[in-house]
């Protein structure tokens, strides 16, 4: 489906840089990330939390370090789980030191905000010694003073040179392996501020809407400003910042990607809002199967249409399909083809199973 032209995203150009083992910039896969709100020093807890998004499919998770004792337990946390961690390092040029030694694979700092130039040579140092990358995070809330009081408000001009700033910084070290964010709670804000900075550098870029809001409301609030720029070809990385399971946030990253054929991971359910012609509970069935097929990873589309106006359309187009039919008899699509029927009760166990045996064909293919 991605070679029709109407579909295809030129990706902005990026170098690349590595998170751990995980390549972000370039060619790469688009990451997806989310963030521990255990507090770090309970180890059980963040490393359980951890394993949740490992298993929901999260990349890259980041844990805050706001003190000495929580950047030094992530060296316990680093050891128990496999994604690579990120240290959300503020104001203090020590912890980053410390995230660093205890086994952080990036550190999430701005370092004209650490104090002096020696500082941020040790930062560096530390970076560098142990195989750190950076992420500059300019944050439409928390603004330079100065550049605050020469453009009057949170701008994308003032958010874009607080990013090139932080970097220069950087680059004066010697120092190249980083990404930036410039992230808004306001979608204009955000999209225009990351255009800007797209233009300016070959960074890649982490994308964002910082304080989304709640599940609904900040899913979508976070689909029209990073899909607006994914579309654009720009992004390289993603975080949905949710008031909810961190593990939403990873699921609503992974729904922007596959609703822009950038990345697939899981069941791709194409369903039907239902209405009166459906001749079976679509939304109920929906649900089930979501439940039922959560556990999956491997790519396969699933159409779910309550009745025959646009079910054998839809069916044509994904790996199986139900449509609705009369008297109980709903028909199964394979591979785009009707293939038999199947009635109500046995309906959602059949279209599981037949789920389960297209994953184990795709994974026996590879």
């Amino acid at each position: 489906m991605s070679a029709r032209p109407y579909r295809v995203i030129q990706r902005r150009p990026s170098r690349q840089i590595h998170v751990g083992p995980v390549a972000v910039g370039g060619n790469a896969p688009i990451t997806v990330q989310s963030m521990t709100n255990t507090l770090t020093t309970d180890v059980a807890a963040t490393v359980a939390q951890i394993h949740a998004l490992e298993e929901a499919g999260a990349d890259i998770v980041r844990v805050s370090c706001p003190d000495q004792e929580s950047a030094l337990a992530l060296k316990d946390i680093v050891r128990q789980v496999s994604v690579p961690i990120v240290a959300d390092i503020h104001f203090h040029y020590r912890r980053a030191i410390e995230a660093a030694e205890s086994g952080a694979a990036c550190l999430r700092i701005n370092p004209g905000n650490i104090g002096s130039d020696d500082r941020v040579r040790e930062v560096v140092r530390a970076a560098k010694d142990h195989g750190c990358s950076m992420r500059i995070g300019v944050n439409a809330g928390s603004l330079e003073k100065e550049l605050l009081e020469r453009y009057g408000e949170p701008c994308p001009e003032a958010m874009v040179e607080s990013a090139l700033r932080h970097a220069r910084i950087l680059e004066d070290n010697d120092f190249f392996n980083f990404k930036i964010s410039v992230k808004a709670s306001d979608v204009f804000l955000a999209v225009a501020a990351y255009q800007g900075l797209a233009e300016a550098c070959d960074y890649p870029l982490h994308l964002g809407i910082t304080e989304a809001g709640g599940l609904r409301g900040g899913t979508v609030k976070s689909a029209i400003g990073i899909g607006s720029l994914l579309w654009a070809g720009i992004g390289d990385t993603i975080r949905v910042s949710l008031s909810a399971d961190p593990v939403e946030e990873v699921k609503a990253g992974f729904e922007i990607l596959k609703a822009l054929d950038l990345r697939h991971r899981g069941v791709r359910i194409v369903s039907c809002p239902s209405c009166a012609r459906q001749g079976f509970d679509v939304v109920k069935t929906v649900e089930t199967l979501e439940r039922r097929l959560a556990h999956i990873a491997t790519p396969v589309t699933l159409s779910i249409i309550g009745c025959v106006v646009n079910g054998p359309g839809e069916a044509r187009e994904t790996d199986l399909g139900l449509t609705g039919g009369g008297g109980g008899a709903h028909m199964v699509y394979v591979a785009g083809q009707p293939d038999h029927k199947i009635d109500n009760d046995a309906m959602v166990e059949h279209i599981v199973t037949l789920v389960e045996h297209k994953v184990a064909e795709i994974e026996a293919g590879r």
